[in-house]
């Protein structure tokens, strides 16, 4: 019996132990995993690529891993506004057309401008707000309203992308949430940049606003933080999933010299923006200071040609993202009807003896008629008698170009001097009752080119070119309803820099002066000289 018990005791005393092994094990792979699920979103790092470039002439300065597909995030964003731009330039849209919001639009996930389904908003707020809120809402609803699906548009981005040299890039969305096959590289979103920066620089003002105006509110820029630290940038775009880390895509310029760089898979904004700018210091020490600026060629438009789209206008509903009513299949014209022949009454009179001679005459080659194809046989037969007048047509017409042919090859005669009646002269009576005077006539001096637009304003005198032209972008940005359309111009003085806004009207001069005066901002007109 003291045996049985002695083998019970054995078992109890060591299986504290054993448990206490297995324990630990289990603790350790639970404090793990919890560790992993309440990681930050930059703790799990997304690969890196780094990509710098002479924006000048494209010439690469620095690459790492340039050519891996990745994740590209919303620097997705920079192609759907590329193709933005290139359909009001083209005429796809304008503006402000007034764009109707789909549920699929409207059912997007954040970063967002929280658009309504079928809110209407003209299309300009929705670029601002995909260009500098990155709103993912405002991206697809740019998307569905020019090719009318959000697949139809991202087929159009990937064709637009091999045209302008990214060859490793495909996309399948508008904004840039990771998909399956949404992939693009650092070089390739490298080469975007520059297009968008030398072949729509009218837009490009855009990606350097540290805010805008978005029609339903006031969004601040994703990129402020850089804009507002390194000196010179201005642009271009942001982008984060937790597959792809945190991106940038960003210009900068000082002096003669400009420089693009792009980071992917950064591990937090703060350092990723903190690598961009070491890059862009790379840039500039490696870029020449002069070089011949050689502008990317832009590819031809081509529009949704090829794409089997469906347009929807801008009052037409799309819920749940569906495509709109066809607007256009295909223009290519197959069959061409033949034209009626002309009535017999229409035909010239011709002396009745000289058609039945020409008729009868067996010499005269008979008229050659085609055999009726596919294409004509619906084609009305023609009568004999119109038949009969169309030849007696064109031999009449023969005859007239032949006795015009045979003028001319005559001599010419010398002209002789017209002899004929004075002219009388205007009775007196007239004359005395003429009393209306010819106005005198109006000597022009100065003819404006420009409309009345030769006058500006002065925002002040500063002592480099640099300074001078922050605070005219930095002026046109805060007051805009006055000064959008006007020339920001720098002047060297002897005394310094004048920041001058010019091609204004003498009372928009006025006016633009009145509202910086109010806001604390120097300013003078400046008058025609």
């Amino acid at each position: 019996m003291a045996d049985i018990v002695q083998v019970k005791r054995t078992p109890l005393i060591r299986a504290p132990r054993a448990f206490s092994r297995l324990g630990r094990w289990v603790l350790g792979l639970v404090i793990f995993l919890s560790m992993v699920a309440t990681a930050p979103p930059g703790a799990m790092a997304a690969p890196y690529a780094a990509m710098v470039i002479d924006a000048r002439t494209g010439e690469v300065l620095h690459s790492r891993n340039a050519d891996t597909r990745l994740h590209p995030a919303s620097l997705t964003k920079m192609m759907t506004l590329y193709i933005a731009f290139e359909a009001v330039r083209n005429g796809e849209i304008s503006l402000d057309t007034k764009v109707k919001i789909s549920r699929n639009a409207a059912s997007e996930q954040p970063s967002k401008l929280g658009l309504k389904t079928g809110q209407r908003i003209a299309f300009r707020y929705l670029i601002r707000a995909a260009a500098v809120k990155s709103a993912n809402d405002a991206a697809t609803a740019i998307g569905e309203t020019l090719a009318g699906s959000e697949a139809a548009f991202a087929r159009r981005m990937t064709r637009t992308a091999k045209a302008l040299g990214m060859s490793r890039t495909t996309f399948k969305n508008a904004h840039g949430l990771t998909q399956k096959g949404h992939m693009s590289t650092a070089r390739d979103m490298t080469t975007l940049g520059r297009h968008l920066l030398y072949d729509y620089p009218e837009y490009y003002n855009l990606f350097s606003r540290r805010s805008t105006d978005a029609g339903v509110r006031k969004v601040p820029n994703t990129n402020r933080r850089l804009l507002a630290a390194y000196r010179g940038a201005d642009g271009i775009k942001t982008g984060y999933t937790r597959a792809a880390g945190f991106n940038l895509v960003a210009s900068a310029e000082r002096g003669n010299e400009r420089v693009i760089a792009t980071v992917f898979g950064g591990k937090s904004s703060t350092s990723r923006n903190a690598k961009v700018a070491e890059l862009l210091d790379l840039g500039f020490r490696r870029a020449p200071s002069r070089a011949k600026l050689r502008r990317p060629a832009r590819p031809p438009y081509q529009g949704n040609r090829g794409l089997g789209t469906q347009l929807a206008s801008a009052g037409d509903s799309r819920p749940n993202g569906a495509a709109g009513k066809t607007i256009r299949v295909s223009g290519l014209v197959k069959t061409s009807l033949r034209p009626k022949g002309r009535p017999a009454s229409a035909a010239p009179e011709v002396p009745t003896l000289l058609a039945e001679a020409q008729t009868d005459t067996a010499t005269v080659d008979a008229p050659t008629i085609e055999t009726p194809t596919a294409a004509t046989e619906a084609a009305p037969k023609l009568d004999r008698d119109v038949l009969q007048a169309s030849i007696t047509a064109a031999i009449a017409e023969a005859e007239v170009i032949a006795a015009v042919a045979e003028q001319a090859s005559a001599p010419i005669a010398k002209p002789r001097p017209f002899v004929g009646l004075r002219p009388m002269a205007r009775p007196a009576r007239l004359a005395e009752n003429q009393t209306t005077a010819e106005p005198e006539p109006v000597v022009v001096t100065r003819l404006s080119t420009s409309g009345g637009r030769y006058w500006g304003i002065n925002v002040g005198r500063y002592g480099s070119r640099y300074q001078a032209e922050k605070v005219l972008l930095r002026t046109a940005l805060a007051e805009m309803a006055t000064l959008d359309g006007s020339l920001r111009k720098v002047v060297r003085t002897p005394r310094g820099f004048d920041a001058n806004f010019l091609g204004m009207t003498k009372e928009s001069a006025a006016l633009a002066c009145r509202r910086l005066s109010a806001r604390n901002i120097t300013c003078e007109t400046v008058g025609p000289s």
